[in-house]
């Protein structure tokens, strides 16, 4: 193989209603095409490439233009046939080696036609779409998502799933039904695993990445507790993002759909993945998805983004959501028994929620019954009975309190009991306080789904991703 002297990005221009690239100076003499030389023109329209290669006994010319007092080489490929190869493409990539010079698709194009291929051969022979999710959990999201996409009709099948929880790992094999014989289980550091160039390289291309970037630096209780304004802050988890992007630029999915909190929509992480995955070929949706609206009891706001490669069409309009019906909290609790040891006076928390009362602070318990229609946001750490926590009144002692269950909390959120039957309270919280609440998502890939299937349905083709090149000024 040939070194690489040169690469370089290169707008398609348009000369006389033909396409034009223009070769000038430093790319054209690191190649050793000089003013004078000849050179011969191949295009390979399979692999979208036009070659320049010097010859003695070249067609064409490498022509010549004075700069100051030096002469530089031009080369103008100003033809619709030799460049009819990047129709719909606005640049090029120009890699130059000694006595040649390629042009090729840029590389965000070619990833882009392959998963678009990829997919749209899949849905049309009816063949199972590969996932792959980051950030796992125990896999509710994964449930979510398969559990969404056979409501649209179509099979989908867990490649890949990464989790830096061993217990959480071990737990996800055991118990839940989307990992299979051939999952590959990546149990380490997402921002290890991402910059692993042997493990990287032994993961297959997915149709879908799925995930949750850990969302400590951006949730309001992570921002007061570590006293940071951004969440890119987080000593752990705020630069995620950057690996979250690598591992998408290697296993190249068409669509995405990544959940966090609220409040990582305005984030600089936010806005990086936006413009990356534009870059990279996507077209980004985010919504605020309201498990009210879905008549969960838990009334928890979580974002919600999907990007899909450009060309398919997706919008969050139309996302179907059940009719709206009263609930109670009666409906989801278990039968504890009056006189069981969970039930507690909790007197120092009662007093510590009138000192802040006192002080004016907005944190407080939320304190609930039968009759309760909703409750507060059940969180990772609710089993350290924090002052802001949910607890459940007495039927007979109204000064008794205890924790909701698991159970509860896992029905709350509209998650699958069979995924935390018979843990502990410690685990089963903090697994349910990081998940989503389970029937908005698979709404989300219900429709994702449907999109996926009208677009592979559909004649219209993958139109070329819209590069930005910078604008470079002078400082």
């Amino acid at each position: 193989m040939q070194s690489m002297l040169t690469y370089a990005v290169r707008r398609i221009g348009l000369h006389r209603g033909s396409p034009r690239v223009w070769l000038q100076g430093r790319e054209p003499s690191k190649g050793g095409f000089h003013p004078g030389s000849r050179f011969n023109v191949q295009v390979d329209r399979e692999k979208s490439t036009v070659v320049l290669e010097v010859a003695n006994d070249g067609v064409r010319l490498v022509s010549a233009k004075s700069k100051g007092d030096r002469t530089i080489p031009v080369i103008d490929l100003n033809s619709r046939e030799l460049l009819q190869v990047f129709d719909g493409m606005d640049a090029v990539r120009v890699v130059v080696e000694a006595g040649r010079i390629s042009l090729l698709p840029l590389a965000s194009e070619v990833r882009a036609q392959r998963r678009t291929a990829r997919l749209r051969r899949k849905l049309l022979a009816g063949e199972p779409i590969s996932v792959g999710t980051v950030a796992s959990g125990v896999g509710i999201l994964d449930g979510a998502a398969h559990a969404g996409m056979a409501a649209a009709g179509l099979v989908s099948q867990l490649a890949f799933f990464n989790e830096v929880r061993e217990d959480c790992v071990d737990h996800m094999v055991d118990r839940n039904p989307v990992v299979g014989n051939d999952t590959i289980h990546l149990q380490a550091p997402m921002q290890e695993l991402a910059f692993d160039s042997a493990a990287m390289a032994r993961l297959p291309e997915v149709d879908l990445v799925i995930g949750g970037i850990p969302c400590s630096g951006a949730s309001r209780a992570g921002k007061a507790q570590r006293g940071s304004s951004y969440a890119e802050a987080h000593p752990e988890v705020g630069h995620l993002v950057v690996a979250f992007l690598a591992i998408i630029a290697k296993v190249n999915p068409a669509a995405i759909v990544l959940e966090n909190v609220v409040p990582w929509a305005h984030t600089a992480s936010m806005c990086i993945l936006r413009n990356q995955l534009r870059d990279l070929g996507y077209d980004v949706h985010d919504t605020t998805l309201k498990a009210g609206d879905w008549n969960l009891l838990e009334h928890r706001d979580r974002l919600c983004v999907v990007a899909v490669t450009r060309g398919l069409t997706f919008r969050f309009d139309g996302l179907e959501r059940p009719t709206p019906a009263s609930r109670m909290f009666a409906e989801i609790m278990d039968d504890v028994p009056l006189d069981a040891d969970c039930w507690s006076p909790m007197s120092y928390l009662k007093e510590k929620r009138r000192r802040d009362e006192a002080s004016g602070s907005n944190f407080k318990m939320t304190i609930v019954g039968p009759e309760s229609p909703k409750l507060a946001t059940l969180t990772k750490t609710l089993w350290k009975r924090q002052s802001t926590g949910n607890f459940i009144q007495h039927p007979l002692d109204p000064e008794l309190l205890r924790l909701p269950t698991v159970a509860e909390h896992a029905r709350a959120k509209g998650v699958d009991l069979e995924l935390v039957r018979d843990v502990g309270m410690t685990f089963g919280h903090e697994v349910l306080g990081q998940s989503v609440s389970v029937p908005p998502f698979i709404a989300v890939f219900k429709h994702l789904g449907q999109a996926l299937m009208s677009w592979a349905s559909a004649s219209a083709s993958h139109r070329a991703a819209a590069f930005c090149l910078p604008v470079l000024k002078a400082a």
